[in-house]
């Protein structure tokens, strides 16, 4: 009987780490387009304002302060995209960090399967030999015995 694979709790912990990189990717990619779709409408909403054509004092600088706030809304809105983009591109390359660190020790228990399917051929050839040795054995000393 073979030995298990010594690495398989290991190879289990690596996959999990994957697992948890990956949904973190999906995280970040929900952040970036949810970001991303936020900008898109400050953007418009301050496209849409214009100054009031004509009015009093107070509402000339009523809407510019509204467009002000409106495009410092934006600026925090493109920012946040800036941001959600960087950290979505940190959770890939962890997730393909993950995925190597995951590969490496599949690796190893493909070898270990390999080495355990060699062996296991090497023993079944010689329980063979071993047979076929005896037979020529035993019809050597039949043939002998008989002649």
């Amino acid at each position: 009987m073979t030995r298990g694979f010594r690495l398989s709790s290991l190879l289990r912990a690596r996959q999990a780490q994957e697992d948890v990189a990956r949904g973190a990717v999906s995280r970040s990619r929900s952040a970036h387009e949810a970001a991303h779709h936020a900008a898109t409408v400050s953007e418009a909403a301050l496209h849409a304002t214009s100054a009031p054509p004509s009015g009093t004092a107070h509402a000339v600088v009523a809407a510019i302060a509204a467009q002000r706030a409106l495009a410092a809304g934006l600026a925090a809105a493109r920012q946040t995209v800036l941001d959600t983009g960087q950290a979505h591109g940190e959770r890939l390359e962890e997730l393909a960090g993950a995925a190597q660190r995951r590969r490496v020790v599949e690796r190893l228990a493909e070898r270990h399967v390999a080495a355990a399917e060699r062996s296991a051929l090497a023993a079944e050839q010689r329980a063979i030999d071993e047979i076929a040795g005896r037979l020529r054995s035993d019809l050597g000393a039949a043939a002998g015995g008989t002649a």
